[in-house]
């Protein structure tokens, strides 16, 4: 599988020990930074990821930053990104189960190196079950499709 990865200044040292491990798994994997911890601002790195993602040229996508969370707003502002930020196993195996997760946002502040390794390499043996999962992947698909505007909560 061809994989890219990205991270902040603070997620820096767990980007470059996950690549190691990413390669020992048997898949391709593309730095896109930074090169230091010299501080930087994540979108810029979650940017390109994505959109090496949504290009073809990759399949999926590693963010990593303090939390998380600011990579995960980041990428889900792209078409075709799904993202999540997994904490644990089961959150790591889920989104690809039922979600189709195509990048996964870890914590560099909040994982211990054990966890961080866990959750990848469950997130990248596990594959989308379909179905009825699908069909909801499908229903936010169209409202992503739907202006503001016309949306009505709880309609």
């Amino acid at each position: 599988m061809r994989i890219a990865i990205a991270s902040d200044h603070r997620g820096f040292q767990m980007k470059n020990r996950l690549i190691q491990l990413v390669q020992s798994l048997g898949h391709d994997v593309t730095d896109f930074g930074p090169d230091s911890t010299d501080s930087v601002d994540y979108p810029d790195f979650a940017q390109h990821v994505c959109e090496g993602i949504t290009s073809g040229d990759y399949d999926r996508g590693v963010l990593i930053c303090g939390t998380g969370i600011g990579m995960c707003i980041t990428a889900n502002k792209f078409d075709g990104i799904r993202a999540a930020n997994c904490n644990d196993s089961v959150t790591a195996e889920y989104s690809r189960l039922h979600n189709d997760v195509n990048v996964v946002c870890l914590s560099a502040d909040q994982l211990s190196d054990q966890l961080a390794d866990q959750i990848l390499q469950i997130w990248l043996k596990a594959e989308f079950e379909g179905g009825r999962h699908a069909r909801r992947l499908d229903k936010i698909a169209e409202i992503e499709k739907s202006p503001s505007a016309e949306l009505t909560p709880g309609a």
